[in-house]
């Protein structure tokens, strides 16, 4: 850690004799000068891009970067992309020094992150496992061998400790001065002193920004304002929902029995994290229940600031923290620091194009996490906008997941307290947040709440997760790993969908209406299947981007002429309505968000048709209503557009109601389906079914990375549909190259007890060769089941095919044990379809 003054200091050095002239242009322009722009700059010079200006408001680092605690450590997460981005990062800041001659203070004294209950060692377990697949050298370790590493701490209650020898610590400051440097040498222009007060626009794509100094006109702006991000991006109509929010350390006087090159000790249980500083004991604090700092904004004169330390509200934490290094509590504390830093509301950074202003990028919103994923988060943004697309999984940290409505000062007060708090919680798989609930409720929800619906957060909407009995409280006692209160429950909606018929409400799926005269036109080019045929309609298709990559999984009803029905996930509303309409331009194609405007009910399961002949004076039967079919029919007062698709595995019925109907229509179908058993199922259901039958979910089990072939979906693409369509080429010319790399396929437990969430490695003879992308329980095939991108490489004879998964042994490793598995690349729930047709 540097104290302010020398880090001025450094600042000065550096810009010495820097040019203050703002030039009239740049390729592209960075604004901020903390390690993400500087990262961002340093990258985009590597790539070739030098003509490069990055503006600095105050100093370097000025903001948060300067008061980071510097951990780089690459365990911990289970996402590819995260951990990519870590293990990126610590190789960089290892060889920055050489390139740049800028001391990055990397230290690799290694990284232990300990536990002293079970659900915790189960969590580190699941994660270590991934990791390691990741190519982190991450070992677990006892509680002994915790105190020979770090003998100043106490162990007696632990469990164990999970190692890496080569993570450790750097210089915040250091490091982003190597990279300003680096960038630099390459060419970049860095201005200090000189804000960024906006951007210039011109049909909705950005062409430059404002200073004090004078306009400086690009192609491409990329918002690296860190806590101020929120207030600048406002200034241009673009949401960057992120809050920033007090992050406490203290350091202690001098301890000599502490040894300077003793590994990071990290401890979430007590709140904190322990290393060396300046002979002193450094401890951080990530407290369960925070304090957003400065909602109605952050001061623009606010540099190298500190807030002042709540004691009151701190002290039980600090006390907690310190009675894992005992020694702590008996020396001074020379310093209780209390800095600014900037949370967003799922503990995902802010990062891509903004959905509002083309060319606009934002790479903002860290999570206190800013130092050790910076270079790779770099890199990852300059490929972005030099390539016109990542090379990563970016779906789970895009920009455009996130609404409007969550950068609301009362949103943001009240969400950021809890996902601060998830820092340091044990990260359940079905874990719900609790704060700032209630934000888009369907038109039916207090329907679903009588009868005891339990719910959860669906990208803002309250969505029915599973249903307690009558008379019995829909609440969940103890979270865990391991089946809970309401597994029966789950189940037993999910037989129902199989064996009779069920009612789920679907009310948040992303709903658009798309007509005018070259709609079909421009639909059937973004999309990979034949979806302008004829009326009546529904198309499952993809959307590809010149490279073939997927860019969403959805499906196009043609209600009529000139007139289209998209449905996509709620997941990907935001980013479904841009890429229509960056791709439909100025032709006379418009789209209409109809989300908020529908409801939407699923009536689904065997009898399914017998209930619907019950509830419309039209004809349903197989040869009247074939399975794709699109009618809009009559129930009750209400007309309502019935789509016949499924993403269940079983013949199913779509209703998309009028919002101001869809109470009335859900009384029918209720009344009408009691005589019938008709169920209520929520959305665990809906994953454990969709997961039987192998079907795709964008963002969870396939994303922007994947090819459609790869994804499986091969089916689903029309490359002999006259006009062709966006990234054919590149299907095409994967298709010639023969066998694929990598392949998703279905995996089944057959153990029926353990549980599968996400990350866990898939082995086949021994060798791992791929992971559980995303899964859930099956209940009809006996045990968990999942979808992994299995890699070619890891099957013998490289070819991957029924005939080589057959001839495999499989086994998936759980919480460090391994379970025998079936792999199969057909449904193992209903291969032929029989049940949907």
């Amino acid at each position: 850690m540097t104290c302010a003054g020398h880090v001025v200091h450094a600042v000065a050095e550096l810009s010495s004799g820097a040019s203050m002239t703002v030039p009239t242009h740049a390729r592209v322009v960075v604004v901020g000068g903390g390690v993400i722009g500087c990262s961002v700059a340093y990258h985009l010079a590597h790539l070739g891009w030098t003509d490069v200006v990055l503006l600095e408001r105050d100093k370097l680092t000025s903001g948060t970067t300067w008061h980071a605690a510097g951990l780089m450590v690459t365990f911990g997460s289970t996402s590819e992309t995260s951990t990519e981005l870590r293990k990126y990062t610590r190789d960089l800041y290892g060889r920055l020094e050489a390139e740049t001659g800028q001391h990055t203070g990397l230290k690799q004294c290694g990284f232990i992150e300990v536990t002293a209950d079970p659900d915790r060692l189960e969590e580190y377990r699941r994660v270590s496992t991934f990791n390691r697949y990741c190519g982190v050298d991450v070992q677990e370790i006892s509680p002994g061998q915790i105190k020979e590493l770090f003998p100043l701490a106490r162990v007696d209650d632990l469990l164990a400790g999970f190692y890496v020898k080569d993570d450790g610590r750097a210089d915040p400051v250091g490091v982003t001065m190597a990279l300003a440097k680096g960038a630099r040498q390459q060419g970049v222009t860095i201005l200090e002193g000189v804000p960024c007060t906006g951007v210039t626009r011109r049909r909705g794509a950005v062409t430059g920004v404002t200073t004090p100094q004078g306009d400086i006109t690009a192609e491409y702006v990329v918002n690296c304002a860190g806590m101020w991000a929120r207030q600048l991006g406002a200034r241009s109509g673009v949401t960057i929902p992120l809050q920033a929010a007090e992050h406490y350390y203290l350091i202690t006087e001098r301890i000599p029995e502490l040894g300077a090159h003793w590994p990071v000790l990290e401890d979430p249980a007590s709140y904190g994290y322990f290393r060396e500083e300046v002979g002193g004991l450094m401890i951080g604090l990530f407290e369960p229940k925070c304090a957003p700092w400065s909602v109605a904004g952050v001061p623009d004169d606010f540099s190298f600031g500190e807030i002042q330390p709540d004691w009151d509200r701190m002290g039980g934490y600090v006390e907690t923290a310190m009675q894992r290094v005992p020694i702590s509590m008996n020396v001074g504390v020379k310093k209780l620091f209390c800095g600014p830093e900037s949370f967003t509301p799922d503990l995902q950074p802010c990062v891509g194009e903004a959905p509002e202003l083309k060319n606009y990028f934002v790479a903002a919103g860290l999570n206190s996490i800013g130092i050790l994923t910076g270079g790779g988060l770099g890199r990852v943004v300059a490929h972005w906008i030099v390539h016109g697309r990542p090379d990563v999984d970016v779906t789970g940290f895009d920009i455009d997941r996130l609404h409007a409505y969550q950068a609301n000062p009362e949103y943001r007060r009240t969400r950021t307290v809890e996902s601060l708090g998830m820092v340091y919680k044990c990260h359940y798989p079905t874990y719900v947040m609790q704060t700032a609930r209630g934000a888009k409720q369907s038109p039916i929800h207090d329907r679903l709440a009588a009868r005891n619906a339990y719910f959860k957060d669906v990208s803002g909407w309250e969505g029915a997760d599973w249903y307690a009995p009558p008379g019995e409280a829909p609440r969940v006692d103890q979270i865990s790993w391991g089946r809970q209160r309401w597994f029966p429950y789950w189940a037993a909606e999910h037989r129902a969908a199989r064996d009779g018929v069920i009612l789920m409400d679907m009310s948040f799926m992303s709903k658009f209406l798309v007509e005018g005269r070259d709609a079909g036109r421009l639909l059937n080019w973004i999309s990979a299947n034949q979806v302008d045929g004829p009326d009546g309609v529904i198309t499952y298709t993809q959307w590809l981007d010149e490279a073939g990559k997927l860019q969403a999984d959805l499906t196009v009803a043609k209600l009529g002429d000139e007139r289209y029905w998209v449905v996509a996930s709620d997941t990907v509303h935001r980013h479904a309505l841009t890429w229509m309409k960056r791709q439909f331009g100025d032709a006379h194609a418009f789209v209409a968000d109809m989300t908020s405007a529908y409801g939407q009910i699923n009536i689904q399961g065997p009898r399914s048709r017998e209930l619907m002949a019950k509830l419309t004076t039209a004809d349903i039967s197989n040869e009247a209503f074939p399975f794709r079919g699109v009618q809009e029919i009559d129930i009750g007062f209400a007309r309502v557009w019935c789509i016949r698709i499924t993403y269940l595995g079983e013949l199913n019925y779509e209703l998309y109601i009028p919002a101001e109907q869809t109470v009335h229509v859900y009384d029918r179908i209720v009344a009408a389906g009691e005589p019938l058993g008709l169920a209520h199922a929520g959305l665990k259901a809906l994953a454990s079914l969709r997961m039987e039958k192998g079907y795709r979910d964008y963002g969870h089990d396939i994303d922007n990375t994947d090819t459609v072939l790869e994804a499986g979906l091969g089916f689903a693409v029309d490359l002999k549909k006259p006009g062709g369509f966006l990234g054919k080429d590149a299907v095409v010319a994967q298709k010639a190259l023969g066998p694929l790399r990598k392949r998703l396929v279905q995996v089944l437990v057959t153990d029926p007890e353990p549980m599968l969430f996400h990350a866990e490695v898939l082995r086949c003879n021994d060798r791992p060769c791929g992971y559980i992308r995303a899964a859930s329980y099956g209940h009809t095939l006996g045990g968990a089941v999942g979808l992994a991108m299995l890699e070619a490489t890891g099957v013998p004879g490289g070819v991957i095919d029924q005939k080589a998964i057959d001839a495999c042994t499989w086994d998936l490793e759980i919480a460090g044990r391994r379970y025998p598995a079936t792999v199969s690349l057909r449904p193992l729930y209903d291969p032929e379809n029989k049940k949907i047709k």
